[in-house]
């Protein structure tokens, strides 16, 4: 191994697509679980949508709703592909190096988790180390397998929800005197007891959302293997077809929704596809936003959504710890008491988005990774790294990219250019 110094990964050698698809994930990551969660999820009883909110909560639904936690499974599946070749190709044994990592990563969950009862990070750090069995798979191999379950999960779904049992908020509601109390620690307790409730003893979210997750996670190893995104211009005619095939594909889908609805069909008692709907959702979007991207347009949007993509653990934890303050009993407590409108809730998440694509522009100006990301990194590592702009990193190992593509992107294509 050479002992050649390395400088640690330059923001200019990240592939900035997979950042700002990033970027917009976390984005209605907020969105919705502050909708969801604190204003709907706590109190949805009592909860009468005026006009307003129905206009609101519709539109969300559509752009947002489970497209942004597809997506960022996705971009993990796509980061795993990169991380393994990386490693792989600088003499670390990548097995040993990536049990370890989601080892840590499992840890930070179940911490973010007591802020949150909806954490998907746990969910990354068990699914991922099935995604090891995968590693040395053909980008061929990984699609096809993604096209079986998407086939497949429609009929999970149907079975899932046949067998009628309680999930979701039925289970998590006894519970929410601890959120309202205003002792810290019975919050705290109240976000890991809602993690398991909520999650891992609901059937809908522990079959079937594990089973989407999966085919997201195959879908990024394949899409890294073909290289689709660090040649994103010569792909591009792929990307009008992806653009077109998977909007016509869930109008489609939709048109079917309504038509099953109005004429009282029972056929999706027995296969229900709610998630291709999804899914193709998620993918016209993703593919709209890398036409746009490629086509040069929108680019103070995507340089925002780009600063703030490279920092998605550490603002995606941050949003967590500021709900809390805001929702709990501990903090404001305006998830049980609804004193403001429904908009109010997607106004908060807006409004700290934003505020976090500042912070993180400010830190990225000074600092290689951002503060959790540096912490996963050293302890995925087992050692001490640099994090200051001016530090220098002599092991040749230490210049992994944590889920980057590492070839530069063509640079007349960059948001800002």
């Amino acid at each position: 191994m050479q002992s050649t110094a390395f400088q640690p990964i330059q923001q200019s050698q990240r592939t900035a697509i997979i950042d700002i698809l990033r970027g917009w994930a976390l984005l209605g990551v907020a969105l919705m679980n502050y909708a969801d969660a604190y204003y709907l999820g706590l109190d949805f009883k009592v909860v009468k949508p005026d006009t307003a909110t129905g206009i609101i909560m519709g539109f969300a639904n559509i752009v947002f709703a489970a497209k942004s936690w597809t997506m960022l499974s996705f971009l993990f599946g796509y980061g795993f592909a990169v991380l393994m070749q990386n490693i792989s190709s600088k003499g670390m044994n990548p097995y040993k190096f990536f049990t370890r990592r989601m080892f840590w990563l499992f840890v930070l969950a179940i911490i973010n988790s007591a802020f949150f009862f909806g954490d998907i990070l746990k969910d990354y750090a068990i699914m991922g180390m099935l995604l090891l069995l995968f590693y040395r798979c053909s980008a061929k191999t990984a699609f096809y397998i993604c096209i079986s379950l998407l086939v497949i999960i429609p009929g999970v779904s149907a079975f899932v929800a046949s067998l009628k049992m309680p999930g979701g908020m039925e289970l998590l509601a006894p519970h929410f005197p601890l959120f309202q109390s205003h002792n810290p620690f019975k919050v705290l307790w109240f976000g890991l007891i809602g993690t398991y409730k909520y999650e891992i003893l609901s059937p809908g979210y522990l079959i079937t959302v594990h089973v989407v997750m999966f085919a997201c996670f195959l879908l990024g190893l394949a899409a890294q293997k073909a290289n689709f995104f660090s040649q994103l211009v010569e792909n591009k005619k792929y990307i009008k077809r992806i653009f077109w095939s998977s909007l016509v594909f869930a109008l489609i889908m939709f048109g079917l929704f309504i038509t099953t609805q109005r004429f009282k069909w029972t056929w999706m008692n027995y296969y229900q596809p709610r998630y291709l709907f999804i899914l193709s959702s998620m993918i016209f979007i993703g593919s709209a936003i890398c036409w746009l991207y490629v086509a040069g347009k929108l680019k103070a949007l995507f340089r925002s959504m780009q600063v703030i993509g490279k920092m998605t653990l550490t603002n995606y934890i941050t949003q967590n710890i500021l709900a809390v303050l805001l929702f709990s009993g501990f903090g404001l407590g305006l998830s049980f008491t609804h004193r403001i409108h429904f908009g109010f809730y997607m106004l908060f998440a807006l409004v700290i988005y934003v505020a976090q694509i500042y912070f993180s522009k400010w830190w990225l100006s000074k600092y290689h990774y951002g503060p959790i990301e540096w912490v996963w990194r050293q302890l995925s590592y087992g050692k001490r790294l640099p994090i200051r702009k001016a530090a220098m990193v002599e092991d040749p190992l230490l210049a992994e990219p944590s889920g980057e593509e590492v070839k530069p992107f063509n640079s007349a294509l960059t948001p800002g250019s």
